[in-house]
């Protein structure tokens, strides 16, 4: 599930693809825009459909052996603590996942992502987190569950062929991949052991028609105050040439003036810090102190002003 931060990132990259842009076409942004967050829940969707391969590639490996022409006693009678894990079964048996992959038309069919499955399987049953998970029979939830969430972080989230052919299929995915392998950590953890029926599949969005509007004012009321955020910027950088700030920064304190000034139900408090901690990520190392600096002084010009109007929810301080 996306948070307001999530949004604020993915329009500051759209914005930063757009400014870097000499035909500019802002009806394309917004669609480029929400075409890329809808990309993210397909890479969920395909994270998570990675259990039920492995399951199956392990089912596969318990039946040849059984079919060997002197399988042995460990053969005939072996140990099924990774195929029938709870929290892999929950992500093979789930209707809302098959529904989803139904729908996206998403799957690891076919010869190339099947090689890859396989690839990554035998990586998993060569590492030492699925041999010492498999030293003992005996199981119980928050063992299954804690193994479930170090395989994902050790050895699917982080397994390079995996990254490749996810860089190929989309150009967003990369940027994406962090965020979205928190969202299959949390959704193992959303899992109740006292009832696996209960749907733990994350929606996209929190409430989508209110995250939507979110994005829509922020893409549109920024590109559409471009002049004005310039020049504001401008006057509250009066020591610095604007074309001497990192382009980021610049992308950056547009999208808080914006916020400040067209989103009256956002606090100011939580506009400055979520902008301030965004830049700690995607600029330079000095940002955030640059950044901070810029914005306590537009408040309070923006405020003089008699433009920083909050109501609602955006009076809390």
């Amino acid at each position: 599930m996306l948070n307001r931060r999530h949004l604020r990132i993915k329009v500051l990259q759209i914005l930063y693809a757009y400014f870097q842009t000499e035909d500019k076409d802002p009806l394309q942004v917004e669609k480029e825009l929400f075409r890329s967050i809808d990309k993210m829940y397909e890479l969920y969707i395909y994270f998570l459909l990675t259990f039920e391969e492995m399951v199956q590639f392990a089912e596969t490996r318990i039946e040849d052996k059984k079919n060997k022409i002197q399988p042995t006693s460990e053969d005939l009678d072996p140990n099924r603590k990774f195929v029938d894990n709870p929290y892999f079964r929950y992500f093979a048996s789930n209707a809302e996942l098959k529904r989803h992959s139904e729908t996206m038309k998403i799957n690891w069919g076919g010869a190339v992502k099947n090689d890859l499955m396989r690839k990554m399987f035998v990586q998993i049953k060569d590492s030492d987190l699925y041999n010492d998970y498999m030293k003992s029979r005996e199981t119980n939830d928050e063992d299954d569950r804690q193994f479930a969430l170090s395989l994902f972080k050790s050895e699917i989230a982080n397994f390079e062929l995996l990254h490749d052919f996810f860089e190929n299929e989309s150009i967003y995915w990369m940027d994406d991949i962090d965020l979205i392998c928190s969202m299959v950590l949390k959704t193992i953890k959303a899992i109740e052991p006292s009832d696996f029926s209960v749907n733990a599949i994350l929606p996209l969005y929190k409430d989508e028609e209110d995250e939507k509007g979110f994005i829509k004012a922020m893409v549109r009321k920024t590109l559409e105050k471009d002049d004005e955020n310039t020049k504001t910027i401008d006057e509250l950088t009066q020591n610095w040439e604007l074309d001497r700030i990192a382009k980021m920064d610049v992308i950056l304190l547009k999208m808080a003036l914006t916020e400040l000034t067209e989103l009256p139900s956002i606090p100011k408090k939580v506009t400055l810090n979520e902008y301030i901690e965004i830049s700690k990520y995607y600029s330079t190392p000095k940002s955030q102190v640059f950044i901070n600096g810029i914005l306590d002084k537009a408040v309070e010009k923006l405020d003089k002003e008699g433009k920083l109007i909050k109501t609602g929810r955006g009076l809390i301080n």
